[in-house]
């Protein structure tokens, strides 16, 4: 090689990679559909993904051997090339031919790019196909020219426009199973736009195709002269989304305060709605406290504007307490700030949902407490009946009213998704256990304000000369607990403390006497308790709560109800062999009789405490050295002191 030829190739090697930068750049000015495919069971969702991918050349050569080798293995489609197994990839899906996941493709043509979610069909996995509608601009139903509209295909739509969703197509798939009628066709057709009138799609299109052999999906069939509709890509390609977004109010949810030094603080989050331009004034939602926009930092570099759907760093003129969590608006169209709602709330769990039960309710980066007070009413969507109910189970929806521990700034859902949708929190797992749409803010009893009192908890206790505490006693019925709460008492009494004990039995003839014993009942019932403990614990007392208290949420929830260190959970751990031998009541046999229903430990579950500040044992123990046990607690932990 001569020292000349590197500069003879210089020219081709600069062109080449003039080529690549106006690549990068046409790729970065496309914009971006995000849609999902859903429907019910084998309507050949996984088979539409995979013939877009395969007709827009984005299968490698390696890729395209491996299928070949999968689909001999998992084919469902005799020698051919089975196209679903580009997206079914757990080995479950593959094993069973169904979707179980979400499985999310990426591609693009000339036009614009694609993020494609594939949700799973069947019931059980319902919560998935939200999930992936969440995010989606337009949603591709899939129906079986064979079988038409199933009660899954009505449910998937019923939930992609609760979701917001409002570009649709109806994609009648295998129509060459039925000879490429179009009799069948304008059949099926007929029937979802009759079926879909309220739901306020912006646009409706069916298109009859077949994804096995590309009828329609990329290119127009030529077996079916009679349809002169666009094909699947072209209208994904053209249709308009996303416009409005610009037109909304500015929101801007701040994820994370950006101090890298002493001299800087900026906000950084995504823009959910409107734009911002420097010398924007803003508000602080909630604080109601306004600035002007100084800078806005984008990742490449200072910029004069920004619009929704933007990362970007904001900085800000004022020096304003802002944390992450709060979330900034345009002063002339503030959100809503609350402490209740009214949403729509789409079950996730195999838990079931309670009211009264406590979770964490997450929207945008802000987290806080929250109960479902409420069922107004659950939603049959099959019929789109509203139908009563006191829980929530996997997959159903409901329409409900929140209360929240804190005021948040929202909108409603039809208003912004972003800043109208939230997610609720399993306490105790930290899993995600449902997801809602606000609907309107609740503003109850706004003439009613906390009254400030001369004379406080600790001024109380003072008087009494002891520190206030909630023994909270749990175990199974026959445990011994009343038993040992009871002497507990006593000898407090003799001591000349003051005290209160509240048993399970006997607040059922009159506080909760309305309550019976399911799952949300007890949930109530425990609710209203640690609300009265907490009210003795104020007025300075050593209150002493005698409850099965089955579950470990709702004595959590009466935790937090308390002072820090004024909640003693006391666990009566007694086998419940040796409860059934003592059974006081009669109620064991009972309950295994069936003449009891919802009995703690026959048929409802005990969560035992999992780390509790007594566990008692009270097998071959007198009940009165369990008692003197709990007093030694008392007494070597301050609380029979004279408070300072």
């Amino acid at each position: 090689m001569s020292y000349a030829e590197p500069l003879q190739n210089a020219p081709a090697e600069l062109e080449a990679e003039q080529a690549v930068t106006e690549y990068v750049r046409s790729q970065e000015s496309k914009d971006q559909l995000r849609f999902l495919t859903c429907g019910s069971v084998d309507d050949g969702k996984s088979t539409l993904i995979g013939r877009l991918l395969f007709d827009t050349k984005l299968i490698f050569e390696d890729q395209l051997a491996s299928l070949e080798k999968d689909s001999r293995k998992h084919g469902t489609v005799g020698e051919e090339i089975d196209l679903a197994l580009l997206v079914d990839g757990l080995e479950a899906e593959r094993e069973q031919g169904i979707t179980i996941d979400v499985a999310y493709r990426f591609f693009a043509t000339d036009k614009r790019k694609f993020i494609v979610a594939d949700t799973p069909g069947h019931e059980q996995y319902t919560r998935n196909m939200a999930t992936g509608a969440s995010t989606a601009d337009l949603a591709v139903l899939l129906v079986d020219a064979r079988n038409g509209l199933m009660v899954q295909t009505r449910r998937h739509a019923f939930i992609a426009s609760l979701l917001g969703i409002r570009h649709v197509v109806l994609a009648v798939n295998k129509i060459d199973l039925v000879d490429y009628s179009q009799e069948r066709f304008d059949e099926i057709r007929e029937e979802f736009e009759q079926f879909a009138n309220g739901f306020d799609f912006e646009t409706l299109v069916a298109i009859p195709m077949s994804a096995r052999f590309g009828d329609n999906v990329t290119a127009p069939s030529q077996s079916m002269p009679w349809y002169s509709g666009p094909t699947l890509l072209g209208h994904l390609e053209s249709v308009q989304i996303g416009e409005h977004e610009k037109d909304r109010p500015f929101r801007f949810p701040v994820q994370w305060v950006n101090r890298p030094n002493l001299d800087f603080r900026g906000y950084s989050g995504t823009i959910a709605g409107g734009r911002v331009s420097v010398g924007d004034e803003v508000i602080v939602a909630g604080p109601a406290k306004t600035s002007r926009v100084a800078k806005i930092i984008s990742p490449a570099g200072d910029v004069e504007s920004a619009r929704a759907g933007e990362a970007v760093t904001i900085t800000l003129e004022d020096e304003i307490d802002i944390s992450r969590g709060d979330l900034l608006a345009d002063p002339a169209a503030r959100p809503d700030v609350a402490d209740q709602m009214a949403a729509h709330l789409i079950w996730m769990s195999e838990d079931a949902m309670l009211p009264g039960r406590s979770y964490l309710l997450k929207i945008g980066a802000k987290t806080v407490n929250a109960t479902v007070t409420e069922i107004k009413h659950k939603i049959n969507v099959n019929t789109f009946e509203q139908i009563a109910g006191k829980s929530l189970d996997l997959n159903e929806i409901a329409f409900c009213n929140l209360s929240l521990a804190a005021p948040v700034a929202f909108d409603p859902y039809e208003a912004n998704q972003h800043t109208g949708s939230f997610i609720l929190i399993d306490r105790m797992t930290n899993q995600t256990v449902g997801a809602g749409l606000v609907w309107f803010a609740l503003r109850r009893a706004t003439n009613i304000h906390w009254q400030a009192l001369e004379v406080d908890r600790k001024a109380r206790a003072s008087s009494l000369g002891q520190k206030p505490a909630v023994l909270w006693f749990t175990g199974l019925s026959g445990s011994g607990k009343s038993t040992i709460a009871s002497l507990v008492e006593k000898k407090l009494h003799a001591e000349g403390r003051h005290t209160y004990l509240l048993d399970g039995d006997n607040i059922r003839h009159g506080l909760n006497r309305d309550l019976g014993f399911t799952d949300a009942d007890r949930v109530e019932n425990i609710r209203r308790v640690g609300e009265v403990s907490g009210l003795f614990a104020d007025a300075g007392l050593l209150t002493l709560v005698s409850f099965i208290s089955p579950f470990r949420s709702e004595r959590r929830m009466a935790r937090d109800l308390m002072e820090a260190g004024e909640f003693i959970e006391i666990f009566v751990d007694t086998p419940i062999e040796e409860c059934k031998k003592r059974d006081p009541k009669g109620l064991y046999k009972k309950a295994e009789a069936g003449e009891i229903k919802n009995f703690t430990g026959i048929d409802s579950p005990y969560e035992a405490p999992s780390s509790p500040e007594l566990h008692l044992h009270n097998i071959g123990r007198k009940p009165e050295d369990v008692a003197d046990e709990v007093i030694d607690y008392l007494r070597n932990n301050g609380f029979l002191n004279s408070a300072d």
